[in-house]
């Protein structure tokens, strides 16, 4: 069983250190848990990140996190969902984890009519060559926590002031662009849970 956590709007450093605490004092008995939540206003930089890809200073923080990946921005209006998942446990590695986690995206905007796509070597559900989900996670002992990042309804500009994963000129989207009707965000945490649960259920159910 995975246990579904709603947590709200939060701000992304005590968010940070409560899936370390929770991942460093886990056992193999714990149930593993997605958190769904927003974050106040911030850039994150991941372990490879470079300063470089941070275009202008503002009065938006910028954390160095130790997820993988480079620079991202979150903000309210987008859905995060932490995967805190034993994948010992399950007996798969970081690259089916990712899979399950794209997947679920692109599952989840089929929904609503969005055609979206993975891109070879480059994590994350892109729109016609558009970012509108990203993802890093980091692996201990064995154990996941961070998660994805999906834009829903949110104020894209601060992605001006940053080259988005490290990439220079990729263009960022969000699901209020493509759908006629505004997107009910309490509805698609309920959807992409769903489906994470599904794929990680099976993960684990071939591994049992």
């Amino acid at each position: 069983m995975i246990k579904i956590k709603e947590k709200g709007l939060q701000d992304y450093n005590s968010t940070w250190q409560e899936m370390v605490s929770f991942t460093e004092n886990r056992n193999n008995h714990t149930e593993d848990e997605l958190w769904t939540l927003e974050h106040r206003s911030v850039f994150t930089q991941g372990l490879s990140g470079k300063p470089e890809h941070l275009l202008k200073e503002t009065e938006i923080e910028v954390i160095k996190s130790d997820r993988g990946g480079q620079i991202t921005y979150h903000g309210p209006g987008q859905l995060i969902v932490y995967c805190l998942i034993d994948i010992k446990r399950l007996g798969i590695g970081v690259k089916q984890m990712v899979s399950i986690i794209e997947k679920s995206i692109i599952d989840l905007l089929s929904d609503y009519s969005i055609s979206s796509h993975k891109i070879p070597g480059a994590p994350g559900v892109y729109v016609d060559g558009s970012k509108i989900a990203a993802l890093g996670l980091k692996v201990k002992r064995g154990k996941t926590y961070h998660g994805l990042s999906l834009n829903v309804d949110m104020n894209l500009s601060p992605y001006s002031l940053i080259n988005p994963c490290g990439y220079k000129d990729l263009k960022i989207t969000q699901m209020s662009n493509l759908t006629d009707n505004k997107p009910d965000l309490d509805q698609i945490k309920k959807q992409l849970t769903k489906n994470l649960t599904k794929y990680v259920s099976r993960s684990w159910n071939k591994g049992a």
